[in-house]
C-alpha cells in the first residue's frame, strides 16, 4: 500500500517578507497574516508614524517585525533599499492608488498618478525583489494585490481598471520568466473591502447598492478575508501556483 500524502503546510518560519503599503487596510492584514505563520515581516510604506504604531502592536503579539520607509513611486530609492536590506523570500505589494471619475472627466494628472503607483511602482518593486532572489539563488513568492477590476470593468473606474489589468499582464510574463528559478509571481484580486480607500464609495447609497448587488455572497469584504489567501500564496501550500490571480470577490466575476 502506498504511503499517504502530507500537506506542505502554511508555515513561513525562517522566511523574510516585505509588505509594501503596510500602513493601513489590506497591507496591515497581510503583514499580520504572514507573521502569524512565522515570517519575519518588514513593514514598508511612506508614513513612518503609522508603521511604528503597527510594528509596536505586532511586537506585543511577539511577531518578528521591522519597518522600512518606502515610496514605491521613487524607483531608484526603492531599488537601493531593497538591495541593501534584502533578499526577501516573500513580497506582498499592497501599495495602490485610486482616483475614480467618469471617463470623459479623467485628467492627465489623475491618469499619471494612478499608473505611476499601480503599474510603474508595482512593476519595479517586483523587479527589485526578484533581483535580490536571483542574486542569492533563492526561491520566492511575489504577490501583488490587484483587484477584481483586473478581470472586469466598473463604473467610473476606467483608469483604475486599466492599471490593474496591466498588473495581471506583467504578472503572467514575470511568472514565465522567473519559473526556472523557482520564483513564483501571482496576484490576489479582492472585491470591495472595508478600508479607508473604499469609505467614500460606501457613503454613496447608489454605489453601495451596486456593490452589494454584484457580490453574490451578499456582503462587503473585510480585510480578514484576504489573510488566508496571502498565507496560501506565500507558502509551500501553493508551490505549483504561478502566473495566476486568486479571486477573493464573493462571486462578483462569476457571471
Amino acid at each position: 500500500m502506498s504511503k499517504l500524502p502530507s500537506s506542505p503546510g502554511f508555515s513561513l518560519s525562517e522566511k523574510r517578507a516585505l509588505v509594501a503599503g503596510a500602513s493601513s487596510g489590506i497591507g496591515v492584514a497581510c503583514a499580520v497574516a504572514l507573521a502569524e505563520q512565522g515570517a519575519h515581516v518588514t513593514l514598508a510604506a511612506r508614513r513612518l508614524d503609522r508603521l511604528e504604531n503597527i510594528s509596536n502592536q505586532m511586537k506585543e503579539r511577539d511577531f518578528k517585525v521591522d519597518i522600512l520607509q518606502l515610496d514605491i513611486s521613487d524607483i531608484q530609492a526603492t531599488s537601493k533599499k531593497i538591495s541593501k536590506h534584502g533578499p526577501y523570500d516573500i513580497l506582498v505589494n499592497s501599495a495602490g492608488l485610486a482616483r475614480h471619475s467618469k471617463t470623459i472627466d479623467t485628467t492627465l494628472e489623475d491618469y499619471d498618478a494612478v499608473m505611476n503607483i499601480n503599474v510603474r511602482g508595482a512593476y519595479f518593486l517586483t523587479q527589485s525583489v526578484a533581483k535580490g532572489l536571483l542574486e542569492a539563488k533563492k526561491a520566492g513568492s511575489l504577490i501583488n494585490i490587484s483587484s477584481q477590476m483586473a478581470q472586469v470593468g466598473g463604473q467610473d473606474r476606467a483608469v483604475y481598471c486599466a492599471s490593474k489589468h496591466a498588473v495581471e499582464g506583467f504578472t503572467k510574463a514575470m511568472a514565465i520568466e522567473f519559473a526556472p528559478n523557482q520564483i513564483r509571481v501571482n496576484t490576489i484580486c479582492p472585491t470591495f473591502i472595508k478600508t479607508e480607500l473604499t469609505e467614500q464609495t460606501f457613503k454613496d447609497p447608489a454605489k453601495k447598492a451596486w456593490v452589494e448587488e454584484k457580490i453574490k455572497l451578499g456582503r462587503i469584504g473585510e480585510v480578514e478575508d484576504i489573510m488566508g489567501a496571502v498565507q496560501y500564496l506565500a507558502s509551500n501550500a501553493s508551490s505549483l501556483v504561478t502566473g495566476t490571480s486568486l479571486l477573493v470577490d464573493g462571486g462578483w466575476t462569476a457571471d
